[in-house]
């Protein structure tokens, strides 16, 4: 279950570092789910849900910092995610990347769950088109902060996937920063009328 959770500030964003070097082209060998055939137009996600962990919140758009990392969520609204906006949007060939912090200074927050996901949950987003793409999960890994798999996050797929983003491991009082990510596979498997 749950570890005991921590009211401090996740700071996924300042933690989570692109290589603004990723292309996001596309490359064969996708396999189950839909195909590019089959993916949708860009649209904005607006809203996400997965209900084996509880969550129904609002998207918000993210861009990159000043550093090149990418910005967090606000911090302050506990049940809100964010969706990197200079990617593809959910739906559409690419990884489609969210975010969502695990806590915040005074309590759980939309990802607190995030890691108890598995093989087989379902992940459904909203876009403002009124199309809703449902993704499966693949498989959920916890990586040091340091050890960031940006090319498996980031980098070229072949079919609509998506990506969902958290902090975990244990926080450092020092730095105020957990030491690890949260990162959870998905592909879309169908859209939802």
């Amino acid at each position: 279950m749950s570890t005991r959770r921590r009211s401090r500030s996740t700071g996924t964003g300042a933690l989570v570092a692109l290589a603004l070097g990723v292309a996001f082209a596309l490359t064969d060998g996708g396999v189950g789910g839909v195909d590019r055939d089959e993916a949708l137009a860009r649209s904005v996600p607006v809203h996400l849900t997965i209900e084996a962990i509880g969550v129904s919140a609002p998207l918000v758009e993210l861009g990159l910092n000043p550093d090149g990392t990418l910005e967090d969520p606000p911090l302050d609204e506990d049940n809100l995610a964010g969706w990197y906006s200079l990617g593809v949007s959910p739906g559409e060939v690419g990884p489609a990347v969210i975010t969502g912090h695990l806590d915040t200074r005074t309590g759980p927050s939309v990802f607190a769950d995030l890691a108890e996901l598995r093989r087989g949950d379902t992940v459904r987003v909203r876009r403002a088109d009124g199309s809703q793409p449902v993704f499966v999960v693949e498989r959920v890994e916890r990586v040091a902060k340091e050890d960031f798999p940006t090319e498996r996050v980031y980098g070229p797929v072949d079919r609509p996937e998506l990506r969902l983003i958290t902090c975990g491991g244990e926080f450092d009082r020092a730095s105020g920063r957990y030491s690890a990510n949260t990162v959870v596979y998905a592909h879309m498997v169908r859209t939802a009328s």
